[in-house]
């Protein structure tokens, strides 16, 4: 796994929860597993759209460090793979859904290039 040359100076809360939910695809794999509570690495690849295998298993790793996502493997032939958030990684859900309304709220809605995810997202913006 690529290790910058340089350690993150975070010096706030805001900067670390934007490490750690921040970025294009962390806030899509934990939408997506709050949704199914439990998946395969190919169910979730299939759930995602437009990742690659490299990406969404850096984007794993990463939130495995981070304690936000479980990996739970079972030692059956052929071997399983389960992923699914910790209770660190659910806390941060009602987080993603008010930055959702929020968004919604300036966002112009573009139901051609919305993504499947987002389509099934529970929040309700009220105009």
């Amino acid at each position: 796994m690529y290790e910058p040359k340089l350690k993150k100076d975070i010096r706030c809360p805001l900067e670390y929860g934007l490490d750690i939910f921040g970025g294009k695809w962390k806030s899509r794999v934990i939408c997506v597993l709050s949704s199914k509570e439990t998946l395969r690495y190919s169910a979730l690849r299939k759930e995602m759209t437009n990742i690659t295998d490299a990406v969404l298993a850096a984007t794993l790793k990463e939130l495995i460090a981070d304690e936000i996502i479980e990996r739970r493997q079972f030692n059956e032939i052929p071997p399983r793979v389960e992923y699914s958030l910790t209770y660190k990684g659910r806390s941060v859900v009602p987080i993603l859904q008010n930055i959702c309304r929020w968004s919604g709220a300036y966002y112009k809605d573009d139901t051609e290039k919305a993504l499947l995810q987002c389509q099934k997202c529970d929040y309700q913006f009220e105009k």
